[in-house]
């Protein structure tokens, strides 16, 4: 149900994930390119055409699948583990699940997937750009860097997914449980549930973006400038100021809440159609 979800879900949002990349990778440093949102869109269409806005994809879908599988399930086998005698789970357990699924998809699948997507969107920008595809991208970055360059940013992947899960499904559980009453059994309509995701989203979103930019300067082809995820997040402090932890929030966020949406949403009416039809003790 996971693996559905993840799947459907980064196909509908990815424009605004490549947009929110760019912009993070667009250092102060050095002359901006894009003016905002509206103009990264504007070159990238009049430079690569529409189906710019999609480079990277192919990584991220490969990933999406397991990611929200490994996510799902390491979820639901820890709260199987932590519910009360009425099978109710309470958010402060919730957070700790969400911690756990978070941090078990950084280390499984998140770390490498996205080091490979964020490589990609930025050798786009440089005038030769030497990616032909996922394939080949992923065998010129081990050949050039080992298995290790494919897990740059762990320590900033782990510390955003960890707390990216905790807050989203303790918001989730939170709501649910708000809404649900003293009836565990209430069922919850589709677009509530999904109100409920964009919320659970739009919490995640503003309670770490800061990660967020230093995982993906960390993954970027410019990596190599920093000395840790430490070193990285001060650089960008002392050279760009606080503001720099929020570049590409509005993008992130539009993404983020339609994505927590939509994965909820598709999760559990997957859930309630496999509970039919897939019979088990």
């Amino acid at each position: 149900a996971g693996g559905l979800a993840g799947g459907i879900e980064i196909c509908i949002t990815f424009p605004t994930e490549y947009v929110k990349t760019q912009l993070q990778l667009d250092e102060k440093a050095n002359p901006p390119r894009y003016k905002g949102i509206g103009d990264c869109v504007k070159q990238t269409v009049r430079d690569h055409g529409i189906r710019g806005l999609y480079r990277g994809l192919s990584s991220l879908l490969y990933g999406s699948i397991p990611k929200a599988a490994v996510r799902f399930g390491t979820f639901e086998f820890l709260s199987n583990q932590m519910r009360d005698e009425q099978g109710r789970l309470d958010s402060t357990r919730s957070l700790i699940c969400g911690l756990g699924a978070g941090m078990a998809e950084a280390v499984l699948v998140v770390c490498p997937m996205e080091t490979v997507k964020v490589k990609f969107i930025h050798d786009q920008t440089s005038p030769n750009p030497k990616y032909r595809g996922f394939f080949h991208g992923v065998r010129e970055i081990v050949r050039e860097q080992g298995l290790k360059g494919t897990y740059q940013g762990l320590t900033a992947t782990v510390l955003k997914q960890g707390s990216n899960q905790a807050i989203r499904f303790f918001v989730m559980t939170s709501l649910r449980n708000w809404y649900k009453g003293d009836n565990p059994n209430k069922v919850i309509n589709p677009i509530v549930t999904g109100v409920f995701g964009a919320l659970a989203g739009a919490a995640s979103v503003f309670g770490n973006t800061p990660l967020d930019v230093v995982k993906t300067r960390m993954q970027g082809l410019e990596a190599h400038k920093y000395k840790n995820t430490w070193d990285c997040a001060y650089q960008i402090m002392k050279h760009e100021g606080p503001l720099a932890f929020y570049k590409g929030t509005v993008p992130r966020l539009g993404r983020v809440c339609l994505d927590v949406a939509i994965v909820f949403i598709i999760y559990d009416e997957v859930v309630k159609f496999l509970d039919k039809v897939w019979k088990t003790d």
